[in-house]
């Protein structure tokens, strides 16, 4: 166990052990970017874990840029953090990771996001995904469900009006029930001050 922390930015949480680091790389793989894996973990690992072999291995990846596979097994295999049964799965999931668009990838980062509670770093995600120039090339309903997401996270916030116009626009592109219900349950927060 650590003195210090390594704060992974993400989610504003510290981690104190190898364990707990695995345990969120093993649950945030969509969360896995340069905010984290950079050179301030492999200090962190040498010089707080005193796992200097870890931080090497780790050093050779980061520098060369990996992908999120090369990175996350040689942390799990430090202190063999998966039951072989869970390694198949991680696996697999790593596997649809590597053959999802980038859109989608950054749809489910802010997703992951929303679930932690960093709901401004979704709607930062969410908001950039929609300015992409390649959006109308995702599948049919793709902006549609990350206007919704956005609503949501704005909606978290408490800023119902934002919340509203995107509850809206994602009614108007799909028709869904789903995205009525919203609009018409923030519509009536917003107008509803009796």
């Amino acid at each position: 166990r650590a003195k210090l922390p390594y704060f992974i930015e993400n989610i504003s949480t510290n981690v104190y052990s190898i364990e707990e680091l695995c345990y969120y790389l093993y649950h945030n793989l969509y969360l896995i970017d340069q905010t984290i894996m950079n050179e301030g973990l492999c200090s962190w690992i040498q010089e707080e874990l005193e796992l200097p072999a870890l931080a090497a291995k780790l050093r050779s990846k980061i520098s060369k840029f990996a992908s999120a596979e090369d990175i996350v097994y040689p942390v799990f295999k430090e202190i063999n953090y998966l039951t072989y049964e869970e390694m198949k799965s991680f696996n697999i999931c790593l596997a649809d990771f590597g053959k999802e668009r980038q859109a989608v990838r950054q749809k489910r980062k802010g997703d992951a996001l929303v679930e932690n509670g960093m709901y401004v770093n979704a709607i930062q995600v969410y908001q950039k995904i929609l300015e992409r120039d390649d959006l109308n090339q995702q599948r049919k309903d793709f902006a549609v469900a990350v206007r919704y997401n956005l609503g949501c996270a704005y909606s978290y916030l408490f800023q119902m009006e934002k919340a509203q116009e995107c509850f809206l626009q994602a009614y108007k592109e799909s028709q869904s029930a789903e995205a009525l219900k919203a609009y018409v349950t923030t519509y009536a927060s917003i107008h509803d001050k009796t």
